[in-house]
């Protein structure tokens, strides 16, 4: 009997870390569209610099291909020249197509202590990834204005996802009328829940709008998911979005 319990212990043990890996690999869904597999012809296919003031960086794309530590498999690194030192803008990566309402899905490991990048919905409101940091500018914050509900990071060297659900902001007769709105599930935990967007961070070299009126100034016009290089090896894999019917 004691063999029966502990081999349903050791069942329940895998079928618990299987759960709780769920939110990796996930395929993209129906109408769905991957970005980015790990490879370098689907970051050069879907992918381009985004040309901000801050630009220093030129075609084609220098994010290298890189093989992630923990399966083998490819994945992409952030680390571009031209983005050493944390100069961001400088070599920000951005989906060719643009986007209103969406579901996005990202995996991102970091490789050291340290390590600083982030996603950039609609190229102008960034979700964080910044290992070591829980504050407004740190890992998973909506950047500068909400801290995540629960602390759900894996750590460095891990994998870990986004699954972000975004409201663009809407507007009526050219006007402002409600703000952008984020969820976020990190790891498979929320940590965001219909979050109310209120501006741009960082300025005219952080995305789109960062240089209207302080970045408040929002504009009805679509953007795409943004990567940003730092200088440090962030890696991504599986990015898929799903664009939605606001």
């Amino acid at each position: 009997m004691k063999y029966v319990l502990f081999f349903i212990s050791i069942l329940c043990t895998f079928q618990g870390i299987a759960q709780q890996k769920s939110y990796l690999g996930t395929p993209p869904p129906a109408g769905a569209k991957l970005y980015l597999d790990g490879s370098k012809e689907s970051l050069h296919e879907h992918w381009t610099y985004w040309n901000g003031p801050r630009l220093s960086a030129t075609l084609p794309i220098k994010w290298p291909e890189t093989i992630d530590p923990i399966d083998g498999k490819k994945a992409i690194s952030s680390n571009d020249p031209a983005g050493a030192g944390g100069k961001y803008g400088a070599a920000d990566i951005v989906t060719k197509d643009e986007f209103r309402d969406f579901q996005a899905h990202i995996e991102f490991l970091v490789l050291k202590e340290g390590g600083n990048s982030g996603v950039y919905l609609q190229n102008r409101y960034e979700i964080q990834i910044l290992d070591g940091d829980y504050g407004l500018h740190g890992m998973a914050a909506v950047i500068n204005e909400k801290l995540p509900d629960v602390q759900a990071y894996n750590g460095v060297g891990n994998w870990n996802a986004y699954d972000i659900y975004f409201q663009a902001a809407k507007f009526e007769g050219g006007k402002l009328k409600e703000k952008a709105k984020v969820t976020v599930f990190f790891n498979g935990v929320k940590i965001h829940d219909q979050v109310s967007i209120q501006q741009v961070w960082g300025g005219p070299n952080s995305g789109l709008d960062g240089g209207n009126d302080g970045g408040k100034g929002i504009t009805d016009r679509p953007g795409g998911l943004k990567l940003q290089a730092e200088g440090h090896d962030v890696l991504y894999r599986n990015i898929w979005i799903k664009a939605l019917n606001p």
